[in-house]
């Protein structure tokens, strides 16, 4: 039998009975990702269509016209294929990866170089990796998500949440940028780093469960004293300019990775300033820049970074900002995922992926048949038992590694340059063997034990 949810659209909700009564504990709202890209909403809704038993109504708010992307390129690890291909859409996400150009341009191994001599740098080391990730262009990922999203999932536009209430009955009212308001049962906040959700969420907190003088500290994103430069550049016209320019081939920081079937050349390249880590960031977090600003950052570059960055187009900088460590994603019926929760640094290219697997998890959750209304704060406390601590650990490990990057080594390394950077390469590929532990898999299995535990069903369902 299939349950339904009605789906409000008009500034006056229907009261909260009406919705349990057409809803028996089976139906969900979505908010999503306010500021672009939207990966871990939609990703939230197809899990659920994929392993539903039945069909949940799911309305997704985007605060824009539409769900686009923000950002060029995006890795593929093997952590995130698992999840594709769980999905059934690895096929599809194949067919628009980057694949070599010729066999010279098979990126056997993400190879560190060190470039911050301007006579010429030279190879650090190779990464040998168990499996070589693959990269593709954000948006052609975010069209894939909405074409497979579930006909029980209503998509609606230009709506930018401010606040919700909770009712004596546990439902929740929404309220809207435009003054409008619904009415809902469960709440997922997908809305980015400077979630609307979150801040609610944290605000509506008892003193026995926050420590007031702590909630601007888990509401307010943080700026972490990073500039990053973000740009495109044509592969044809980087090969005519430098034919053998390693970004045309290879992964290195200034990042560089070839996108759109090798095409384009996704550039980020970042500077930092620890002093500035933690305080209020003055201006536009994103903004458009001269061609000027990003070539003289690295004029002590060698000439093949600098080749690369006289080829760029239309670069902006952002100002990286994420969110302090947070002691829960969720509370009672709201759950956060993705940059509401966990935004993280961009150096290991993880953000996007570990919002996949936060929307997982939980969407297997909340599509398992033993999830009702009754116990979907349950199951909400067991996603966040499962991913709170993995995907902290994760942004801790990528914020180690920009500094690793930007070659931050001890006054004793830096006079032993060779010493120095044969224990940062040791430091940085421990850093990344997160990437092998455990499995998305592995962590959904451990969730379905903990659902099962927590409500005393510890019975051998599996699915």
């Amino acid at each position: 039998m299939q349950t339904q949810i009605l789906t409000v659209q008009q500034a006056q909700a229907p009261n909260c009975d009406d919705i349990l009564l057409l809803l028996p504990g089976r139906g969900f709202w979505l908010v999503a990702q306010k500021y672009g890209a939207g990966i871990g909403g939609l990703a939230l809704a197809v899990t659920i269509g994929k392993f539903a038993d039945q069909d949940i109504h799911i309305d997704l708010y985007e605060a824009h016209d539409a769900i686009t992307a923000v950002g060029a390129g995006i890795v593929i690890q093997n952590r995130t294929s698992e999840i594709m291909k769980e999905l059934g859409l690895y096929e599809e996400i194949s067919c628009v990866s980057t694949k070599p150009l010729s066999p010279s341009h098979v990126p056997t191994v993400p190879k560190f170089r060190r470039s911050n001599v301007p006579q010429g740098g030279f190879d650090w080391f190779e990464q040998i990796p168990t499996i070589i990730p693959s990269s593709l262009q954000r948006q052609h990922l975010v069209d894939i998500f909405k074409q497979n999203l579930p006909s029980s999932c209503s998509l609606h536009f230009n709506k930018r949440l401010t606040r919700y209430d909770k009712q004596l009955s546990g439902s929740l009212i929404l309220h809207f940028a435009d003054d409008s308001t619904s009415t809902t049962d469960v709440l997922i906040g997908a809305d980015g780093v400077h979630s609307s959700v979150r801040k609610t969420l944290f605000e509506s907190l008892g003193r026995d469960a926050v420590d007031p003088s702590m909630i601007r500290h888990y509401t307010d994103p943080s700026w972490t004293g990073t500039l990053v430069y973000r740009t495109v550049v044509p592969a044809e016209k980087l090969s005519d300019l430098d034919p053998n320019n390693i970004a045309l081939k290879i992964l290195k920081h200034v990042v560089s990775y070839l996108v759109a079937q090798g095409t384009l050349i996704n550039v980020v390249a970042s500077v930092t300033d620890g002093e500035k880590a933690g305080t209020p960031f003055e201006g536009r977090w994103v903004s458009s820049v001269s061609h000027e600003e990003v070539q003289e950052i690295y004029q002590d570059f060698e000439p093949t970074v600098k080749n690369l960055l006289k080829c760029c187009e239309n670069p902006s900088r952002w100002a990286l900002h994420v969110v302090n460590e947070l002691p829960l994603f969720t509370y009672e019926r709201v759950a956060l995922i993705g940059d509401a929760c966990h935004a993280m640094t961009p150096h290991f290219g993880a953000g996007a992926g570990q919002a996949m697997e936060d929307a997982f998890v939980l969407g297997r959750l909340l599509a398992h048949p033993l999830t009702t209304l009754d116990n979907v704060p349950a199951a909400l406390k067991v996603y966040q038992d499962v991913r709170l601590p993995f995907v902290q650990f994760v942004a801790r490990e990528s914020a180690s590694a920009g500094l690793l990057y930007d070659f931050d080594m001890s006054s004793a390394a830096r006079e032993n340059v060779q010493e120095g950077l044969e224990i940062q390469k040791e430091k940085l590929l421990a850093q990344w063997e997160w990437e092998s532990k455990d499995s998305p898999m592995g962590e959904w299995l451990e969730a379905e034990r903990k659902l099962q535990e927590s409500i005393g069903m510890s019975n051998g369902l599996s699915t």
